[in-house]
């Protein structure tokens, strides 16, 4: 039996009021119920706080003193930005350019999980006309992102990395995308053993193990290995943020700076030249 999406709590509905939207009320209700399924949660009438779309992604306040404050003059890339709030969040803080990419494969997730069809990018296009956003979307897989054809000043990754088979890759991706002195801020699967929480290790998980049905979880990091991984890929360092368990599930947030060409090659052969 399919499961229902879940209604939006209250710690899903303290994220949305980060970024006020004051749409008309039947307009909104309108809104809600164009899109088969929302992702993230909006306010979408922020005098009232009572017009809250149905986001099926699960408490997120843990993301939120990581990210910035003031994004002014910063160009903005979100990888794998589903119905893109963070995306319009950074616009909203100021940021002069946002692109949002999504290589859309989750319409086969929503497809088995809620029995939903979606033609892809539905959630942002609603929310982007009703905010006047200039922000872009583009279908385009992470790993395909020198199609943009421009660099950015702050990469948002946030679950993503662990649902990829090539994690080196997609850091190295997005560090060719990003200007120098450039930040990622990443959010990803962590690791709760002892032993490697304190090693380089990258922990593999089975089929299911995170969650049930859910088959596509691979990785967990430890800071350490994150730390190194950076280095292959280009970066100065992996600054760690926080280590939240969320419902018993480990995440680490952090941001990973990029180096000029110059230091990323020392780094890199330090790396080499210690193992």
């Amino acid at each position: 039996m399919r499961e229902k999406p879940p209604r939006p709590t209250a710690a899903e509905r303290a994220v949305a009021d980060l970024l006020p939207i004051n749409a008309d009320p039947e307009a909104a209700r309108k809104l809600i119920g164009r899109v088969p399924l929302w992702f993230h949660t909006f306010n979408l009438d922020h005098s009232a706080k009572d017009l809250y779309t149905p986001g099926v992604a699960r408490d997120h306040r843990y993301r939120i003193p990581a990210i910035p404050e003031d994004f002014s003059g910063l160009s903005v890339l979100d990888v794998g930005a589903f119905d893109g709030f963070y995306a319009f969040l950074a616009e909203h803080r100021g940021a002069r350019r946002v692109v949002a990419i999504d290589n859309e494969q989750y319409r086969a997730w929503v497809r088995s999980r809620w029995g939903v069809e979606l033609e892809g990018g539905e959630g942002f296009d609603a929310i982007r006309q009703q905010l006047g956003s200039r922000a872009e979307y583009r279908r385009l897989d992470a790993f395909e992102m020198e199609r943009l054809e421009e660099r950015f000043d702050f990469v948002f990754c946030f679950g993503i990395l662990h649902r990829v088979e090539n994690p080196l890759g997609l850091l190295r991706a997005m560090r060719a995308c990003l200007n120098e002195g450039g930040r990622v801020l990443l959010e990803t699967y962590g690791v709760t053993e002892p032993e490697l929480k304190e090693s380089s290790a990258i922990r593999v998980y089975g089929r299911g193990e995170v969650y049930a049905g859910d088959d596509y979880v691979f990785w967990g990091f430890s800071p350490a290995g994150l730390d190194e991984l950076a280095a292959h890929a280009g970066y100065e360092s992996f600054e760690l943020f926080d280590t939240p368990l969320i419902d018993g599930h480990p995440r680490l947030i952090g941001t990973l700076v990029a180096a000029s060409a110059s230091a990323a090659a020392r780094r890199a052969r330090g790396f080499s030249d210690s193992h």
